[in-house]
C-alpha cells in the first residue's frame, strides 16, 4: 500500500486506524473519508473529505483524485442499529460496498472491508467456530455482511480485484464512544467504569462472545493488506478473535482497578437475542497459517489499557472544565 483511501473514518475503527496509517505510511498517503464532518483530529490531521458511499460516482471520483492503491471500506451501519432501519442497512452496507468494489476494479486497487462474527447465525458451531461452516444469520447486518463476503469473492474471481477482509468479533477501543454494535456493551462497561463506578448491561449473564482490542484489530487489517497475496487460500472474512468473554468476566478483571465496580443487569431483548445467535469462540486457525495472525492482548492485558486510557481522558476533561 503506497496511497491508501479510508471510508467511515471517524468511526470506532477507522478514528484508530487512520492514526496509525500516518504514522506508517506518511500523513499525506492516507485519505480519510466520512459521511460527516467535525472536529475530530483525524479530519484535522492530513487529507479529508466528506463522502457519501452510496454515491458511486462520488466514491469513484475521491478515490481517483487521490489515485489510491488501496481501498479500506469500513463505512457501514452496525447491528443494533441495522435492525432498527433495515432499509437504510441494506442500502447502506451493501450499496457502499458494491461502489467501492467497482472503484476498485476500475482503478485496480486492493480492496479491504470487514465482515464480523454476525455473519454466522443460530445453526452455526458455536465452539471453535470454523473459518469454512453453515451461515444463517437472522438479521440484517448479518444477511449484509454474507452477502458482503460472497461479493468481494466474486469480485476476485470474476475480476481479479484483491480483495481481502476480516471477520471480526467485539472491537473494544478507548478512542471512540460505542458506534451501534451488540458487542459494545464491552466498551460502555470501562466507560462507566471510570465514569460512574457502575454499569447495567443490556447482554445477560453468562452469554460468552469473542472480542479483540483496537490496537490487535488493527494490526490485523495492515498485516493481511501486507500479506503476500499468492499465499492466501482465503481472501476474504477470515476469524479473528483474541478472547471468548461474558460480562461478569471483563466486570472481574475491571475490579482489580476499581474495586468497587458495581455490575448490575438490564437485559435488551433485542440485543440478547443477536448475541445468543453468535458464536462463543471461533478458530482463528486458518488467518494464523496463511498470513501469521497473532495478538498481544489477553483480556487483563485490554483492560490495563484501557482503564489507563479512560482515566488520562477523563482527567484532561475535568481539568478543561475546571
Amino acid at each position: 500500500m503506497k496511497r491508501i483511501m479510508v471510508t467511515g473514518a471517524l468511526g470506532q475503527i477507522g478514528s484508530d486506524l487512520v492514526t496509525v496509517l500516518r504514522q506508517s505510511y506518511g500523513t499525506d498517503a492516507v485519505l480519510a473519508t466520512d459521511i460527516r464532518l467535525t472536529d475530530h483530529e483525524v479530519a484535522k490531521s492530513g487529507p479529508f473529505q466528506v463522502l457519501d458511499v452510496t454515491d458511486g460516482a462520488a466514491f469513484y471520483q475521491a478515490a481517483h483524485d487521490f489515485r489510491a492503491d488501496a481501498i479500506i471500506h469500513l463505512a457501514a451501519l452496525l447491528s443494533a442499529k441495522a435492525e432498527a432501519d433495515p432499509i437504510l442497512a441494506w442500502q447502506l452496507n451493501m450499496g457502499g460496498l458494491l461502489n467501492g468494489l467497482e472503484t476498485a476494479r476500475t482503478l485496480a486497487s486492493q480492496f479491504f472491508t470487514p465482515s464480523s462474527i454476525a455473519a454466522f447465525g443460530a445453526t452455526t458451531p458455536r465452539q471453535g467456530t470454523p473459518q469454512d461452516t453453515l451461515q444463517r444469520p437472522a438479521t440484517i447486518y448479518g444477511v449484509s455482511k454474507v452477502s458482503g463476503e460472497l461479493l468481494c469473492d466474486y469480485y476476485f474471481h470474476k475480476y481479479g480485484v484483491d480483495t481481502r477482509g476480516l471477520r471480526f468479533p467485539g472491537l473494544i477501543s478507548h478512542s471512540a464512544p460505542p458506534g451501534g454494535g451488540t458487542t459494545d456493551y464491552a466498551v460502555d462497561m470501562y466507560w462507566s467504569a471510570v465514569h460512574s463506578g457502575s454499569y447495567a448491561s443490556y447482554i445477560a449473564q453468562g452469554t460468552y462472545l469473542d472480542m479483540m482490542y483496537m490496537p490487535d484489530a488493527i494490526r490485523a487489517i495492515i498485516q493481511l493488506m501486507e500479506a503476500d497475496g499468492s499465499k492466501l487460500k482465503h481472501r476474504n472474512a477470515f476469524n479473528v478473535t483474541a478472547m471468548s468473554v461474558d460480562p461478569e468476566a471483563i466486570a472481574a478483571s475491571i475490579r482489580r482497578h476499581v474495586p468497587e465496580f458495581v455490575l448490575r443487569y438490564e437485559i435488551d431483548p433485542v440485543r440478547q437475542r443477536i448475541a445468543e445467535e453468535w458464536p462463543d469462540s471461533i478458530d482463528t486457525s486458518s488467518a494464523r497459517e496463511e498470513w501469521g495472525f497473532d495478538v498481544q492482548y489477553d483480556l487483563d492485558r485490554m483492560t490495563d489499557d484501557m482503564i489507563s486510557k479512560l482515566t488520562q481522558k477523563l482527567r484532561e476533561d475535568r481539568a478543561k472544565i475546571g
